[in-house]
């Protein structure tokens, strides 16, 4: 499969480039240099807070309670 890295489009492969996805050390510093500046954001919340987790010990409770 052919790879291009993410910052300047040259190609790669994980078999010849030790700093993989990158094409090198440079490219693989600038990404961690963007995510630490904060220029790459996570667009969406993948857990909604806002509704409870349910623990395997609350379902059994509520079907131990819907038993009664």
């Amino acid at each position: 499969m052919n790879w291009r890295c993410p910052i300047c489009r040259k190609p790669t492969d994980s078999q010849s480039s030790p700093d993989f996805p990158f094409c090198s050390e440079r490219c693989r510093l600038i990404d961690l240099g963007n995510w630490s500046s904060e220029k790459y954001k996570i667009g969406e919340r993948v857990i909604d807070e806002s509704i409870p987790e349910q623990t395997p010990f609350d379902a059994q409770r509520e079907a131990d309670e819907r038993k009664n």
